[in-house]
C-alpha cells in the first residue's frame, strides 16, 4: 500500500493552496478530488487583502493574470469611504475561481505534487502511526496510507464526516439564485440593488460580454433542491423583479443556495483536519469563505509540514485549530449579521442609517474595513500587552538589507521558509544553528503609521511575530527560536525548536 506523508482531499483552491504550502515546507503530499476535472463553475469571484497577501508571499499573483484590485467598501451594503485609512483594504475583484484554480494547479505541477482526479475517499481508518485512506477512483477500489489527512472537501465535507467531528449548524432562513450567462447586457448592480420586501439583485460584469446575475427573494426556498434548478426559473425570476428579459441568455452555469452556516466544533481530531468550507461554512457573501480558507491553509501549512517533517512536536497542530477556529466563528457571526443588513426588509432601515453614520467615523470605518479585509484578525498568541503582539506583518514594507537591496516583505518568503528579520546582526544570530529551515536578514525599515518595532521574527507567512528590545544574546536566540512556531500572521513566540 502506498504511503505518503499528507493527503489533502479536495482539489478547490484552498487544498491547492494547502498542498503548495506542505510541499515548501519538505513534505510529501497528494491531493484527491471525486471530480474528473475542474469545475466551470466560478462562485467567488476574487478574494480579499489578507487572502492576497498569502498568494503574494508565495509569488503567486503573477500568476492569475489581469485581475483588479477594488475597495470592499461596504459592510451589509452599507458603504464607506476606505481612503479616509492609514492602510490599503482592497481585495482582488472580478476574478473568476477557475483562474485562481488554474494558477494554484500549474503551481503545484511545478513543485511536483500529484492532483488524484475522480478519487472519491469512501472511508478512514486510523492507525497508531497514521490513516489509511479508502477510495475509489477511474481504476476501481483502493487505499492508500498518509500520515495526516486533511479534509479540503467543501461544506458536506466526507472528511468531516467520517471522522466524526460534530459540527454547529445554523440552518437556512432563506435561498438564493445564481446564473452566469452570456448574450445580454442587463444593467450592472455590482454590490445589489434593494428592492421592496427584503428583495435584493445582483449584475456583476466579467468581461467577454459575461454577467452574473444573483436573485434574493424571501419567496425562494430556503432549502433549495441541488440540481432541480433551471434557467427559466431565474430568468422568470429576474423578470419579475427587475422588469428587465434576460430570457434569450446562454446560461453558462447556475447554482442555488440557501444562508445556512456550519462550524466544526473541532478543526482538528487526531491525524485528521480540516480547512475551508469543511471547517467553516459561511453564507455565500463576497467571498468570505473563500478568502477564510486561503488563510487556514496559509496556517496550517508550514505548522504539518513542520510535524511531518519533525521539526516541530505534534502539538503544534492544536494551535491551528486555537487561531483558526475562533475566526471561522467571527466570521459566520460577521456574515450573519452583514446578511441581516443586506437583505433585510424596510424595518432594518433605521438601522442601516445608524450603521452608516457610524461608520463616518475613522475608528468605526476601520474596525469593519479590517472584518471585510481579513486586516483585522488578530491571534492570541502569548502573553503581553505589546499593541502589535499578533498582527500581521504588512508584506509590502521594503526591507534595506546589509547589501543595500530592497526586497519587500513578501519577497523575502517565496521560499515558505522561517524567516527571521531583524536590525542587529546578534539577533539574527540566533537562526545560525538552523540554516537548514530560517533565512536570516539584517536590516533596516519603515512600518505603516500604524506600527512601530525596533526588530522582527516573522513567520514563514509576511508576519511580525516578536517586537522589543532583549537584554541578551541568550534570551533573543531562546524568542527568536519560539518565534518561528508563530501563526500565519502573529506577533507571538511558542518554541518550535
Amino acid at each position: 500500500m502506498k504511503t505518503t506523508d499528507v493527503i489533502v482531499v479536495g482539489a478547490g483552491p484552498v487544498g491547492l493552496m494547502l498542498a503548495g504550502e506542505l510541499r515548501l515546507g519538505g513534505a510529501e503530499v497528494a491531493v484527491y478530488d471525486r471530480l474528473l476535472a475542474p469545475t466551470e463553475e466560478s462562485r467567488a469571484l476574487g478574494f480579499n487583502r489578507r487572502a492576497a497577501e498569502s498568494l503574494d508571499q508565495r509569488g503567486l499573483l503573477p500568476r492569475l493574470g489581469a485581475f483588479r484590485w477594488g475597495p470592499m467598501g461596504h459592510f451589509g451594503g452599507v458603504r464607506f469611504d476606505l481612503d479616509m485609512l492609514d492602510e490599503d483594504h482592497s481585495g482582488v475583484l472580478g476574478l473568476s475561481q477557475t483562474r485562481t484554480e488554474g494558477a494554484l494547479g500549474g503551481w503545484l505541477a511545478e513543485l511536483g505534487v500529484p492532483v488524484h482526479r475522480g478519487r472519491e475517499v469512501t472511508g478512514l481508518r486510523e492507525t497508531a502511526d497514521g490513516v489509511v485512506v479508502a477510495f475509489t477512483g477511474p481504476d476501481g477500489p483502493g487505499e492508500e496510507s498518509a500520515r495526516y489527512v486533511v479534509g479540503c472537501d467543501g461544506a458536506g465535507s466526507t472528511v468531516r464526516e467520517l471522522a466524526g467531528i460534530p459540527v454547529t449548524h445554523w440552518e437556512s432562513t432563506r435561498g438564493m439564485y445564481t446564473a452566469e450567462i452570456t448574450g445580454v447586457a442587463p444593467r450592472p448592480r455590482p454590490i445589489g440593488e434593494r428592492l421592496p420586501g427584503g428583495r435584493m439583485v445582483v449584475c456583476t460584469p466579467l468581461g467577454e460580454g459575461r454577467c452574473r446575475v444573483v436573485v434574493h427573494d424571501p419567496e425562494l426556498p430556503a432549502r433549495p433542491e441541488p440540481g432541480a434548478l433551471t434557467f427559466a426559473e431565474v430568468a422568470a425570476a429576474w423578470r419579475r423583479l427587475t422588469g428587465e428579459s434576460i430570457d434569450d441568455a446562454r446560461c453558462l452555469w447556475l447554482w442555488a443556495s440557501g444562508n445556512s452556516s456550519t462550524l466544526a466544533q473541532q478543526y482538528r481530531r487526531g491525524r485528521v483536519l480540516l480547512a475551508g468550507d469543511a471547517a467553516h461554512e459561511i453564507p455565500p457573501l463576497a467571498a468570505w469563505g473563500l478568502s477564510a480558507g486561503l488563510q487556514d491553509a496559509a496556517n496550517l501549512g508550514w505548522k504539518l509540514a513542520a510535524v511531518v517533517r519533525g521539526r516541530a512536536p505534534g502539538d503544534l497542530l492544536d494551535t491551528y485549530d486555537a487561531e483558526r477556529r475562533p475566526v471561522g466563528r467571527q466570521l459566520i457571526r460577521n456574515a450573519r449579521a452583514a446578511a441581516r443588513l443586506y437583505l433585510g426588509d424596510e424595518a432594518m432601515d433605521p438601522v442601516r442609517e445608524v450603521v452608516g453614520e457610524l461608520l463616518a467615523h475613522k475608528d468605526a470605518a476601520e474596525q469593519v474595513a479590517g472584518v471585510v479585509s481579513g486586516l483585522g484578525i488578530r491571534y492570541d498568541l502569548a502573553k503581553g500587552d505589546h499593541p502589535l503582539l499578533g498582527r500581521r506583518m504588512p508584506p509590502d514594507t521594503a526591507v534595506t538589507l546589509a547589501d543595500g537591496t530592497r526586497p519587500r516583505v513578501a519577497e523575502l518568503l517565496r521560499t515558505g521558509r522561517g524567516l527571521l528579520l531583524a536590525a542587529d546582526e546578534a539577533t539574527t544570530a540566533a537562526a545560525h544553528g538552523h540554516t537548514d529551515r530560517v533565512d536570516a536578514h539584517t536590516g533596516t525599515w519603515t512600518l505603516p503609521a500604524a506600527y512601530s518595532a525596533a526588530s522582527l521574527w516573522a513567520s514563514s507567512s509576511p508576519t511580525i511575530s516578536r517586537t522589543g528590545s532583549m537584554s541578551s544574546p541568550v534570551r533573543r536566540s531562546s524568542i527568536a527560536a519560539r518565534a518561528l512556531r508563530a501563526s500565519c500572521s502573529p506577533i507571538g513566540w511558542r518554541s518550535a525548536w
